[in-house]
């Protein structure tokens, strides 16, 4: 079982993810929390193994949720909801270390399966925004081309390729069928590109492919 703590200040928000979560047989709903204050608790109570987590609410935001739990021996893998609107503190809790994000009106079976995905240990990177949110942190911060093109001399060709991809949104299925290679090929090669890279992070790969101008 795959244990969630949903954490939205809109109790709207919280009914629509319970309902489509809710029914899944390997998803357990253990909990879920009104703010990020509460969501602490909850969480250090519960040990969940993945967090749904908003970014604008009172008491405690999302960012500064994400970057305390983050900081635990074991923390949970944080998912990140957003509308959107607020693509700036999505990409800076992308930078803390958030495993993803998706936005909140992602179909259902979307949503489900990265919630899965997370869980499992594959970082989720919405390809529906995925182009967007890159853009977006590319418009409004210095670009480092120089030092992203140095980074990324270190790849193979075969690991640019597959770098390039994850840039793109693609899940490791898809770069495997694009590039004829099977699924784990393609996993042990995003192993290596997170090691060459100093990350774990398909969003820091991604923002690197775009500073260098690969995309």
């Amino acid at each position: 079982m795959i244990r969630v703590v949903i954490v939205d200040d809109d109790p709207m928000v919280r009914t629509g993810l319970r309902l489509i979560l809710g029914g899944e047989p390997d998803l357990d709903l253990v909990g879920e929390a009104g703010d990020g204050r509460q969501a602490m608790r909850v969480i250090r109570d519960l040990r969940p193994d993945v967090v749904l987590m908003d970014v604008r609410m009172p008491e405690q935001d999302g960012l500064t949720t994400t970057e305390l739990l983050l900081r635990h021996p074991e923390p949970p893998r944080i998912l990140v909801l957003t509308t959107f609107d607020a693509d700036d503190m999505v990409l800076r809790a992308l930078r803390l270390g958030a495993h993803g994000f998706l936005l909140k009106d992602t179909p259902p079976p979307k949503m489900i399966e990265a919630v899965r995905a997370v869980a499992n240990g594959e970082p989720v990177l919405s390809p529906s925004v995925a182009q967007q949110v890159i853009a977006a942190a590319t418009g409004r911060y210095e670009p480092r081309r120089e030092e992203a093109e140095r980074e990324l001399a270190a790849l193979t060709e075969r690991e640019r390729e597959v770098a390039v991809e994850v840039a793109r949104g693609s899940s490791n299925a898809e770069i495997a069928g694009r590039l004829s290679v099977s699924v784990a090929t393609v996993k042990a090669n995003i192993t290596r590109i997170f090691a060459k890279l100093g990350t774990d992070n398909r969003v820091h790969v991604a923002m690197k492919v775009r500073d260098a101008g690969l995309l």
